[in-house]
């Protein structure tokens, strides 16, 4: 960590002089660059819905044999665009009133990503879920007209992090005993709606929830993140919604008030229908389930088919999934994989949970037009309901999808 000179308190990370921000490196236009124009990573259409500054993983790409979501495969929403940053000059600053030795942005705490390695490594699984997932089915399903980008289910990933707890760079920095927020910023372009400029995308979040189970990630399933996902570092808040999670993370201020911004006041809250004008800003996600075969497939009439999907909650593991396969006439339960959603071979020192893969055997299907439905209840009791209440912005669509299927 850098100081500056007049500092008397005593360094508690190593020493490096860095600077926090970079040149881009790859654009529009480079000869290398394959993407949508805000994305750099390549978006193959028969693995992506590509919608410009955000791309939706498509279910019917996913391996059943495979738990974690490769990097390639994960879905991108961003704000503005992707930034590229050198991790040779690359710098978290942290300050604020609320550290216990108070310290301003222009004596902020700097601390390089070697700083960060030489901390105690901590690895965790957890699901990574924008906010709008199952956004179009507002519309498609329940006839409402919402704003914003039409997802169906798959901006959704179960990723294994690699990182430092944020906890343990908070406790060596030093925390005021009347701290009580941590406002997170990132390095990406400021976002510019309209005729509004709301600066850069920046997200407060309760010092309970930094001294719980927040990481700051470096890694992704044991490879370093990618540009699209935060690289160099990210901050990964489990079981909350994506935008919590800032990308491409540049500075800390940690508070002794409650901090606000844009992206907690003005978006990610509940507005329109029966939701009070003061609803709170959003943080955990609901529970969600999807199959992983395409939209309107057709399947083979009279021969037993086994089908596949996946069931996940911001709150916790999943406790069971029942499935339809008429539509909701009948249910039964489905066959667990991933008992309490726990990763297979998820490694020492491995925490999390993400989503739990299920199976069922379709018996012999008579030929006609059919809805596939699944229901998921997580360890805290919450089900997904038939209908989701109404929002503008189309948040938290954690009704049961109708898959529709043709059986011939």
């Amino acid at each position: 960590m850098t100081t500056r000179p007049q500092a008397t308190r005593r360094t508690v990370l190593s020493a490096a002089a860095v600077t926090p921000f970079a040149a881009p490196l790859l654009r529009p236009g480079h000869p290398a660059y394959a993407g949508a124009p805000n994305i750099l990573k390549p978006l193959p259409p028969e693995r992506f819905h590509d919608y410009g500054t955000n791309a939706e993983m498509r279910w019917d790409s996913v391996d059943p044999a495979r738990y974690y979501t490769a990097q390639r495969d994960l879905f991108v929403r961003n704000h503005t665009r992707t930034p590229t940053i050198d991790p040779a000059t690359y710098a978290l600053r942290v300050f604020g009133d609320g550290l216990e030795e108070r310290r301003s942005q222009d004596d902020a705490h700097v601390l390089t990503l070697r700083d960060l390695r030489r901390l105690p490594r901590h690895t965790r699984t957890t699901v990574l879920e924008c906010t709008g997932n199952g956004r179009s089915f507002f519309g498609s399903q329940q006839d409402q007209t919402v704003s914003g980008t039409p997802w169906k289910l798959g901006s959704v990933g179960t990723v294994r992090w690699e990182g430092v707890r944020l906890r343990t760079v908070l406790r060596r920095l030093g925390l005021s005993p009347r701290a009580v927020s941590v406002m997170a910023t990132g390095l990406d372009d400021e976002f510019v709606s309209g005729e509004t400029n709301y600066g850069r995308v920046r997200r407060p979040f309760s010092l309970e929830k930094a001294l719980d189970d927040a990481i700051l990630a470096w890694g992704a399933n044991g490879q370093d993140l990618l540009p699209d996902h935060g690289f160099p570092l990210r901050l990964v808040l489990p079981g909350w919604i994506g935008i919590a999670s800032i990308k491409w993370l540049g500075s800390l201020e940690v508070s002794k008030r409650e901090q606000t911004s844009p992206w907690n006041t003005t978006f990610y809250r509940m507005t329109g229908g029966d939701h009070p004008a003061d609803s709170p800003p959003l943080t955990l996600n609901p529970v969600r389930s999807a199959w992983e075969l395409p939209w309107e497939a057709t399947l083979e009439a009279g021969t037993t088919t086994t089908l596949t999907g996946r069931s996940w909650s911001g709150a916790g593991p999943i406790r069971r999934v029942d499935v339809s396969l008429d539509g909701g006439g009948t249910w039964q339960r489905a066959d667990v994989v991933d008992p309490a959603g726990r990763a297979p071979r998820s490694g020492a020192g491995d925490s999390g949970a993400g989503w739990t893969r299920w199976t069922v055997r379709w018996r012999r299907p008579r030929a006609g037009t059919y809805e596939l439905l699944a229901r998921a209840t997580d360890r805290s009791g919450r089900t997904q309901p038939d209908v989701t209440p109404f929002n503008s912005q189309g948040y938290f669509f954690d009704a049961v999808v109708r898959h529709p299927v043709t059986v011939a």
